[in-house]
């Protein structure tokens, strides 16, 4: 009886089935540097199986909030970019963390002003605990857009400018 044999690369159909991920999506995870393959003589992607391993771990991590660059560095992190193995993922669990906590406290602190929000539903830049806490951009004299960063997030991430004692600073615009 002959003896199946297991594919050592699968295409990115194959990869897509069985991992359960659009073929679009494996494409941006490779041009994000999560994922590699290697070009066929006609072009065509072809992915070792432990790419596998791979998709799963970035799945999980982002089912746990976790962005693509913080998903990324993890990989590179990992000897030769091999595929995360079970103490790979406990280890990078438990450095994300203190992120995640930081995250929860600061969903839960919107959660709660939410509220108050819904119940005048008026968004008034002076008085919105969501829009401006406390009026810290009034008190600041900021103009234009601003955004209050939760303690400890770095200002360089940030889509709008603020410093990371939460005091509102004017966008490039303003200054």
């Amino acid at each position: 009886m002959p003896q199946s044999t297991i594919a050592k690369e699968l295409t990115i159909g194959q990869l897509a089935q069985r991992s359960g991920v659009a073929t679009s999506a494996l494409r941006f995870y490779e041009e994000q540097g999560l994922i590699t393959s290697r070009r066929t003589s006609g072009n065509q992607r072809r992915y070792a199986r432990d790419m596998l391993r791979r998709v799963a771990f970035i799945r999980v991590s982002q089912n746990v909030g976790m962005p693509l660059a913080a998903i990324r560095d993890a990989l590179h992190r990992l000897p030769e970019g091999r595929t995360p193995n079970r103490d790979d993922w406990a280890e990078v669990s438990e450095s994300w963390r203190a992120d995640l906590d930081r995250r929860i406290h600061r969903l839960r602190q919107l959660r709660d002003g939410l509220t108050d929000c819904i119940g005048c539903g008026c968004l008034s830049l002076e008085s919105c605990v969501l829009a401006n806490p406390d009026d810290i951009c009034g008190q600041s004299g900021a103009c234009g857009p601003v955004r209050l960063l939760a303690d400890g997030e770095d200002p360089s991430e940030a889509s709008e400018a603020s410093d990371v004692s939460g005091s509102c600073v004017p966008v490039a615009s303003c200054r």
